[in-house]
């Protein structure tokens, strides 16, 4: 079983750069469809500038490694998803505090954290058809689950769920907002991108990635 250590959380932030550039077409168009159409582009920069700041150095601890990619994604991601990813990782990173790994009761609470931040943040509720109807399943299947593995796993699988399941939904927060009974039919792409982020986090847990860069 891998330790959910700095080296683990280093891995997990790759692993997003390179989900968030394989699936930049995908997500602008997801957002073209009920928004502005940049959370693919603004995604892929954001999470770009993440792993050029971690090739300065490594990070420490878990806290470490999310507090950077809070601070790069609030100051490199515009719309909304900048404001709201950057407070999830800080958020998390609080939660993660000082510990050298993470099991599965610290995943949910990491998890919790993010998801509360952006709560906070957007005001959105489960329901809403943002990012908060992927991050609130993930949530309650973490802490179901047992060690730290098993817990990102159950999280990111309720993720993928709970993305499908803003397809018949009529948006409340945001820019989808506006079509109103139009936005039903879609995916939420803040949702998307939250069931990648989570893979991802699963993926770096369970095999080597290169932690040198990404195509």
């Amino acid at each position: 079983m891998t330790d959910l250590d700095a080296a683990w959380a280093d891995r997990w932030l790759r692993e997003c750069a390179r989900v968030m550039a394989a699936h930049r077409e995908e997500l602008i168009d997801l957002d073209r469809a009920i928004g502005d159409g940049d959370h693919g582009e603004n995604m892929d920069r954001g999470f770009r500038a993440v792993v050029e700041k971690l090739d300065e150095g490594p990070s420490d601890s878990v806290a470490a490694a999310l507090k950077v990619a809070a601070m790069m994604l609030m100051s490199k991601v515009g719309g909304a998803a900048g404001p709201l990813y950057g407070t999830a990782f800080l958020r998390a990173s609080v939660a993660a505090g000082e510990r050298s790994a993470l099991d599965g009761p610290a995943v949910e609470a990491m998890l919790a954290a993010a998801r509360d931040g952006i709560v906070a943040r957007g005001k959105a509720e489960l329901g809403d058809k943002t990012m908060v109807d992927a991050w609130t399943p993930a949530v309650a299947a973490a802490g179901r689950a047992g060690d730290g593995e098993a817990a990102l796993a159950a999280a990111a699988s309720a993720a993928e769920a709970g993305a499908q399941a803003t397809i018949p939904l009529v948006a409340r927060k945001g820019r989808a907002s506006y079509l109103g009974e139009r936005s039903a039919g879609h995916l939420d792409p803040g949702a998307v991108s939250t069931s990648y982020i989570l893979r991802a986090a699963v993926t770096a847990a369970v095999s080597e990635i290169s932690a040198g860069g990404f195509e």
